[in-house]
C-alpha cells in the first residue's frame, strides 16, 4: 500500500461539514489505520476523557480516538500520539511579488516563495483556495519537498528574499513551517506568516519568534459572522493579534469585505477602533474586494464605493495606512506618508512603480514609516 492509500484509509472528507470532532476508518481486523510514510509526530496534544487525545494546536481542541483525524484533515491520532500527515508535502509552491502575499510594508517589489499544504482548521464559505485548504492531503497534487529542499529552491530563485507561509492555513502544518523557518532564517531569508490567526497561545509563541512579519485575516468583527461563515470564533483571532503585537512582529491585517455579510460600516468602525486601541494606529489594514466563489458564488463582488467607505471609516478611526486591494489603479494601492502625504511606495496593482524611502523614512519629510524595508 502506498502513501496515498495509507492516507485514504483514515480519510474523512465530510468531517467538517458534519461538524464532528474527529473521524476514523478502522481496518477489517478492527485496528486503526496505519500511519503513512512521512507522517511526523506532533507535540501539540494532551490526554482527554474516555481515553481520547486532545489536539492543543487550535481553539477547536479536537478530541480524537485512535485513527481519527482532527477537523483540519491533516492531523491524525495514532496510538498515544498525534501526527501531521502533510509534513514535506506542499500542495502549493508559488514565486511571486511580495505584495500578493499580501505585505505592503515589507521589502516592496521583491519576490517571495509561498508555501502551503492541504488542510485548514476553518471552513470559510468564501475560501479562495477551497480545493486545497478544504481537502485531505491525499486528495490533492503535492510535491515531495522536505524543508531543506524548499529553502534551497528559494535561494536559487532570482529575486526571492523571503519565504511566506500562507494561501492555505500554516497553523495546520506548524511542524513543517517551523523546520522551514529555521532554515530560512539561517539562510538570510525573511519569514512571513499569513494566517487566519486561529491558533492556541503556546504553538503561536513557538513560531512567532521565527517570523519577521505577519498578515492576519481578520474576517469580520461580529462573533455570529465568524461562527456562521467561517466555522470559528472571533475572540481567539483577536487574542492572536494581540500576542503577535506583544512579540514585536510587524503586523498587517487583511479584511475581505463581503456584501451583506460583513460590510456594515458600524461594525467596520468598531473593528478599526479596536485595532487602534489594542495594536496601534500604525498597523496597515487591507480592505480586499470580494469576488463570488465557492459557497458564496450567489453574492455580487464588492462595490468600490463600499471599499471607499470602509477606508474612510478606518481613517476616521485613526488608522494611518489603509489600503484597497484587488481594485487595480485605485489610489489606495499606494503607501502615503501620514504626516506630509507624500507617496512613499507607488503601486499599480501588485506592481511597485517607485519607492521613496530612505532607510525606512519618508524621503520628503523623514517621518518613520513602519515596516521591514531592508
Amino acid at each position: 500500500m502506498n502513501r496515498r492509500d495509507f492516507l485514504k484509509a483514515g480519510a474523512c472528507g465530510a468531517l467538517w461539514l458534519a461538524g464532528g470532532a474527529g473521524c476514523g476508518r478502522r481496518q477489517r481486523n478492527g485496528a486503526p489505520p496505519a500511519l503513512p510514510a512521512g507522517a511526523v509526530r506532533s507535540s501539540w496534544h494532551e490526554p482527554a476523557a474516555r481515553g481520547r487525545l486532545r489536539c492543543t494546536l487550535c481553539p477547536h481542541r479536537c478530541e480524537l480516538a485512535d485513527g481519527e483525524r482532527a477537523r483540519c484533515r491533516v492531523r491524525m491520532r495514532h496510538g498515544d500520539a498525534l501526527y501531521s500527515l502533510a509534513y514535506g508535502n506542499p500542495a502549493l509552491l508559488l514565486e511571486d511579488v511580495i505584495e500578493r502575499t499580501p505585505f505592503f510594508h515589507v521589502l516592496p517589489g521583491s519576490r517571495a516563495l509561498s508555501v502551503s499544504t492541504a488542510g485548514c482548521n476553518l471552513a470559510c464559505q468564501f475560501c479562495e483556495v477551497w480545493d486545497m485548504a478544504l481537502a485531505n492531503p491525499e486528495d490533492v497534487h503535492a510535491y515531495e519537498m522536505p524543508p531543506e529542499r524548499v529553502i534551497a529552491h528559494a535561494q536559487a530563485s532570482p529575486g526571492v528574499r523571503s519565504v511566506g507561509y500562507g494561501f492555505g492555513e500554516p497553523t495546520v502544518f506548524i511542524e513543517y513551517m517551523t523546520a522551514m523557518a529555521e532554515r530560512a532564517r539561517a539562510a538570510g531569508l525573511l519569514n512571513l506568516l499569513h494566517t487566519a490567526g486561529y491558533i492556541e497561545p503556546a504553538p503561536l509563541r513557538s513560531i512567532a519568534g521565527l517570523m519577521d512579519a505577519a498578515n492576519v485575516d481578520l474576517k469580520g468583527f461580529d462573533p455570529a459572522f465568524y461562527r456562521d461563515v467561517t466555522g470559528g470564533e472571533l475572540a481567539p483571532v483577536l487574542a492572536t493579534l494581540k500576542r503577535l503585537a506583544e512579540a514585536s512582529l510587524h503586523i498587517e491585517i487583511t479584511n475581505i469585505v463581503i456584501p451583506s455579510l460583513n460590510d456594515d460600516m458600524a461594525a467596520i468602525g468598531r473593528m478599526c477602533r479596536w485595532i487602534v486601541a489594542e495594536l496601534g494606529p500604525h498597523v496597515p489594514l487591507h480592505f480586499a474586494r470580494f469576488y463570488p466563489l465557492y459557497r458564496l458564488s450567489n453574492l455580487p463582488q464588492t462595490p468600490v464605493a463600499t471599499l471607499d467607505r470602509a477606508r474612510a471609516t478606518a481613517r476616521e478611526a485613526g488608522l494611518r495606512f489603509v489600503y484597497v486591494s484587488r481594485v487595480t489603479g485605485h489610489e489606495a494601492e499606494s503607501s502615503y506618508c501620514p504626516v506630509c502625504n507624500a507617496t512613499v511606495v507607488e503601486r499599480t496593482g501588485f506592481v511597485v512603480d517607485a519607492v521613496r524611502l530612505n532607510d525606512g523614512l519618508c524621503a520628503a519629510c523623514d517621518e518613520p514609516i513602519p515596516g521591514r524595508w531592508s
